[in-house]
């Protein structure tokens, strides 16, 4: 009997989490389960409904562990948890950049402003959105801004100088100037309502606003005025017909729709918000689960982890087993209950067709390009393991580079990836401290001393553990990074690609690697050193560039940017100012006694 059939007898039938590994001890993939005994079993079991990519990784597991819960929601929440510390490369991931724009109000401010931002935060504000394809977010925020006199500028309102004025914006009746106490908290507060009433789905009055201001331009014979306001009613007009009608205006629900072939998966979403029809987004998932209605399961919680708005309904294309779970997970997390249904007829109905068709549209147009991907990054790590006889999987690597000119302004660079793919939320950087002049090697010593301190750190990217260390160099490079990985106790694999040759260097190996010039894995490694390469650069130009603008006047005191532009802006150059006496430095408006006398004894003394 194998070490599988024998863990197999052995699993109980409560609700849990499963976790597979391969021979190495890595974690493959991570699923959530009612019965443990039953869903484990399927995946070993002689069931011909298993698609070729489940069969794919039963291959490569040797053995699995599993947790028991509670219940199912305990089950969802660990599930979700263990997927967000170990990255398994069978589970669904969804892209670090993956951020939508939302309206945003922060109505716990006085005087807030509206504007559109891509990430949410939990600081009391009002979210709406998101905004897609068809419903442009700039073009919302033009409508409000174009019928509802509100402040559009950064000022703490908290903190206005005594000598501000109010901006052009006031005096074009575009902003009611709270700056300068012309209007009231409360009497602001009342517009801010009926910008939210607006953003909940009720049009006609900003319909009524614009048409009264397009009627008025046209009177005063200002026709490209009159022309612009007709252009912003055509704009609410697209969002009008946007409503579902048989929707209520102020709902917000998401529709999700799912289709496969065995080897290919894709999720369409849908949002409604305020009755409105937004848009929709399609994505390719990489997800290992049995049944299409646990893959669709296992994004629904991915997709709200990330995106964390959660609507008032989520409405699945297709029945969900788990759909009291994921309703019960969201309600909790949301604050307020949330369905998640199924329908089988009238509006939502038709909305869950419409995803579904676009899934299964997308599903067809998208196979070379879902290939071509899978190739690129999953390809990539296996063949870079096959090639390199790795004893790890490189789920996550970590790419090192230096950069500097002539030893000065030395920085290096830490980009990541996860399963073949950029991370770059992950990404790091760091000044070179201790190494004086030109020296790579122990810039690259430095480098690593510090980032494989740091496990233990608070910072995400920093306590994870990588299973492949890039440097971007040769043997020498390779070297020096063995050395202080020695010498702090670390075991962690690690390689060197060198330029001209691309030769893969490997400790305790005379001779390089020559990888397939064609190979997904050599591919892989030039993506990550060249990514490694442009992030170390770019940090190296700002760092030079804030060094060559720091001039003599950053080192007085109480000589600010702002005081600093205006002996710029007043003085034709730097000897100017160091000839200026204390009386004409003075009379330069925003320059005090005391600042005028620091400037002149600076270079007079």
């Amino acid at each position: 009997m194998s070490l599988i059939e024998q863990r197999l007898k052995d699993l109980p039938m409560d609700p849990g989490v499963y976790i597979m590994k391969s021979e190495q001890g890595q974690i493959l993939y991570v699923g959530k389960a009612r019965h443990l005994k039953n869903r484990v079993s399927q995946y070993f079991g002689n069931n011909s409904n298993r698609t070729e990519k489940v069969l794919k990784l039963v291959s490569k597991v040797y053995d699995f562990e599993y947790i028991i819960t509670r219940n199912e929601v305990e089950a969802l929440v660990l599930e979700n948890n263990l997927i967000k510390q170990h990255k398994p490369p069978y589970n669904i991931l969804l892209k670090d950049d993956k951020n939508y724009p939302f309206i945003k109000i922060n109505v716990k401010k006085p005087f807030p402003k509206v504007e559109v931002v891509r990430k949410l935060k939990a600081d009391g504000s009002k979210y709406y959105g998101p905004y897609m394809i068809g419903v442009n977010s700039k073009d919302i925020l033009d409508l409000i801004y174009s019928s509802f006199p509100l402040r559009s500028c950064n000022l703490d309102m908290k903190h206005i100088p005594k000598s501000h004025r109010p901006c052009l914006n006031y005096h074009i009746k575009k902003c009611l100037a709270p700056c300068m106490g012309y209007v009231t908290e409360e009497e602001y507060a009342k517009i801010i309502d009926r910008v939210i009433d607006f953003l909940n789905g009720n049009d006609k009055e900003v319909e009524e606003i614009l048409t009264q201001k397009m009627l008025s331009a046209s009177e005063s014979e200002d026709f490209e005025l009159a022309m612009l306001y007709k252009k912003k009613l055509e704009t609410l007009d697209k969002l009008i017909r946007k409503q579902v009608t048989a929707l209520p205006k102020n709902f917000n629900l998401d529709i999700f729709a799912i289709a496969t072939n065995g080897l290919n998966t894709v999720v369409d979403v849908l949002f409604v918000r305020g009755g409105k029809l937004l848009g929709s987004d399609k994505q390719i998932i990489n997800d290992l689960s049995l049944t299409e209605d646990a893959a669709l399961s296992n994004f629904i919680i991915s997709f709200y982890d990330k995106v964390k708005y959660i609507p008032d309904e989520v409405v699945t294309a297709i029945p969900v087993e788990d759909a009291d779970v994921i309703a019960e997970y969201l309600s909790e997390k949301k604050g307020t209950k949330v369905n998640v249904i199924n329908p089988h007829q009238g509006a939502r109905r038709q909305l869950a067709n419409i995803a579904q068709n676009n899934a299964t549209d997308y599903l067809e147009k998208s196979l070379s390009i879902k290939e071509r991907k899978d190739n690129l990054t999953l390809g990539g790590i296996m063949q870079l393991q096959e090639f390199l006889h790795l004893k790890k999987l490189p789920i996550r690597m970590e790419c090192y580079d230096i950069s500097h000119i002539q030893g000065t302004d030395k920085v290096a660079s830490m980009v990541v990836t996860i399963n073949g793919e950029a991370a770059k939320s992950q990404y790091r950087k760091f000044k070179i401290k201790t190494v004086e002049g030109n020296n790579d090697f122990a810039s690259l010593q430095e480098t690593l001393k510090r980032r494989l301190s740091k496990f233990d750190d608070e910072d995400e990217s920093f306590k994870a553990v990588p299973d492949l260390l890039v440097i971007d160099g040769g043997k020498g490079q390779l070297h020096a990074v063995k050395d202080i990985m020695d010498e702090l106790g670390v075991n962690i694999e690690v390689i060197s690609l060198a330029k001209r040759e691309e030769e893969v260097f490997v400790p305790g190996r005379s001779d390089p690697y020559v990888l397939p010039r064609n190979s997904y894995a050599l591919k892989l490694l030039q993506r990550i050193r060249d990514e490694a390469h442009r992030f170390a650069i770019t940090f190296h130009r700002a760092q030079r560039k804030k060094r060559q603008t720091k001039s003599e006047l950053d080192d007085i005191k109480g000589l600010g940017p702002k005081k600093i532009a205006i002996l710029r802006a007043r003085f034709k150059s730097m000897d100017e100012i160091k000839n200026a006496t204390i009386q004409e430095l003075n009379m330069v408006k925003g320059i005090d006694m005391t600042t005028a006398r620091n400037v002149y004894e600076h270079f007079h003394n």
